[in-house]
């Protein structure tokens, strides 16, 4: 009887699939300088780079001294306010320097792309919250505070006009959240810049009882890992028996400046 003989069977041909090329892994990010003091606008910036996670190295300048206006400090911010920052990975990576509080966070939220928006009506909403507080609750604030804290004398005129304004503010801030834990309904950059100065609101005249949505949205804020790490930034530097009013070297730098022309 014939036998069959088996068919040999050849392994099917594979396919070759090109491999994709690995990734490169991204340098490590370098420390953004922050030139700060521990004011309310100082505080904006720990506190986005604490939220983003960000290392940073802070640079104290002092502004009850005048440290502001030394020339190495006025070219990153020419208007000799604090805060600033320089970051060494900036765009294309090449350092860049930032002056003014807003942009800084502006800039950091598109760095990391947290607590800002790609989306154009989001973004919208946050930036007219953030615009309010940089335009209207920051100087109303700061004035009240000096009004009712650090002038040489008392003007009842202008307490009444500063602090009446800051309780408007925090009228329109209360309405906004009466529905919404943020003001720009996920937590963002606008809820950074006017959380830091309505922790002031003693010093304003003012009691967050009276705002019960907005006391809500403050202590929400407060109550972040990040927050609470980056409102202590440089609290050793300051004295907290320290009143600029009392201090006539402070007083005499920080008010009644002219321009300089030199």
């Amino acid at each position: 009887m014939a036998t069959k003989k088996a068919k040999r069977r050849t392994a099917p041909t594979r396919k070759t699939v090109p491999r994709k090329a690995p990734t490169p892994k991204r340098g490590k990010q370098r420390p953004i300088e922050l030139y700060f003091w521990p004011t309310s606008n100082g505080l904006k910036i720990s506190i986005m780079l604490e939220e983003c996670k960000l290392p940073y190295q802070m640079k104290p300048v002092n502004i009850n001294r005048g440290e502001q206006f030394h020339p190495d400090f006025l070219n990153i911010s020419p208007n000799n306010r604090i805060p600033a920052v320089i970051d060494p990975d900036g765009p294309d990576g090449k350092p860049i320097g930032i002056f003014e509080s807003g942009a800084i966070l502006q800039y950091l939220g598109r760095k990391t792309g947290r607590f800002y928006s790609n989306d154009e009506r989001h973004r919208v909403e946050i930036d007219q919250w953030l615009f309010w507080q940089v335009g209207g609750l920051g100087p109303m604030a700061g004035q009240a505070h000096h009004f009712r804290g650090d002038a040489p004398e008392e003007i009842p005129y202008a307490v009444a006009r500063y602090t009446d304004e800051v309780n408007r503010l925090y009228g329109v801030l209360n309405a906004r959240l009466v529905d919404r834990d943020y003001l720009a309904g996920r937590y963002s950059i606008a809820d950074i810049a006017c959380w830091t100065w309505s922790r002031n609101w003693k010093r304003q005249g003012q009691n967050l009882d009276d705002f019960p949505h907005m006391k809500a949205w403050h202590e929400r804020i407060a109550a972040r890992p990040a927050v609470q790490r980056g409102r202590i930034v440089g609290e050793h530097l300051r004295d907290p028996n320290y009143q600029i009013g009392k201090d006539p070297v402070a007083s005499k730098i920080l008010f009644g400046q002219r321009a300089r022309t030199s």
